[in-house]
């Protein structure tokens, strides 16, 4: 049974839909009967899981190929969207390269930055805070148009942001949610909203190094993919109209708690003058 009816029918667009924490946004939306896009690098991957929402019973589903390190694939991305289901109300920038890129054995044996290769340093910028703009770029000036919308942006823990050897993928989230206060500004009174969620620890995906039961990340055991499920369909429905501007942490998300008690519990105060160091 769909817990938020509101996404009946919404057009949601998932980046990185094709695995992972992805993966399962694209499935619980599926669940709630949302027309699901989902976009990716890998055709192979993106097919193999819109098979699975199929399979799932999802009521309309989409797999686009392209890399959001490239403007022209985001604007390709969202057009296709935009003409294959007439519209785009949900935009989950959830895509996006992690510290593996640039050093392997970055939970156990950290690097300093200067010994980072520039070029994996630069793909991880361009993927983790190039790609939500141009993602966004596109998909915003339709959801103003339409007066209704939602961004949502996939973040990290404030301690990952500025934690030893996690530069720039720390970094990275950093500038994706002051950019997400930004954008909240930017879009009041609009109809569309801006906000960011992250699980609330490291969470059991190929972001993190190793295999088998002692897999562990930097901060000790990790999270189920399905950490932001809850938290996410709340975003992306109208149950959360007039959230704009926030965090909100999946594994602090209650299930067993009315929708606007387990948000409250899930978003940490705002502060008036963030600070980093």
């Amino acid at each position: 049974m769909a817990t938020h009816p509101s996404l009946f029918n919404r057009t949601v667009l998932v980046t990185g839909g094709g695995r992972g924490i992805g993966r399962s946004f694209a499935l619980a939306l599926a669940a709630e009967g949302a027309r699901v896009a989902i976009c990716g690098r890998d055709a192979n991957t993106l097919a193999a899981t819109a098979e699975q929402l199929k399979e799932k019973g999802a009521r309309a589903v989409l797999g686009v190929t392209g890399d959001v390190s490239q403007p022209d694939d985001c604007s390709r991305i969202v057009d296709r969207v935009a003409q294959t289901f007439g519209g785009l109300e949900v935009l989950v920038n959830n895509a996006g390269l992690g510290m593996r890129v640039v050093n392997e054995a970055f939970t156990t044996q950290p690097i300093p930055f200067w010994q980072a290769d520039r070029q994996a340093w630069r793909s991880i910028i361009d993927a983790n805070v190039l790609g939500p703009f141009y993602m966004s770029h596109t998909a915003a000036p339709l959801m103003v148009a339409a007066g209704f919308g939602r961004l949502i942006n996939v973040s990290t823990s404030p301690v990952t942001m500025v934690r030893r050897g996690y530069s720039p993928y720390g970094p990275s989230k950093s500038a994706l949610e002051a950019m997400t206060r930004v954008w909240a500004q930017d879009l009041a009174g609009t109809g569309v909203t801006a906000n960011a969620i992250l699980p609330g620890g490291a969470t059991d995906t190929d972001l993190i190094p190793g295999s088998g039961p002692g897999r562990r990340g930097s901060d000790g055991q990790l999270l189920p993919v399905t950490i932001m499920d809850s938290a996410l369909l709340w975003l992306a429905s109208d149950a959360s109209s007039g959230i704009n501007g926030r965090r909100v942490v999946g594994k602090l998300w209650d299930p067993t708690l009315p929708f606007d008690e387990a948000a409250e519990k899930a978003m940490p105060p705002q502060q008036e003058l963030p600070s980093i160091l």
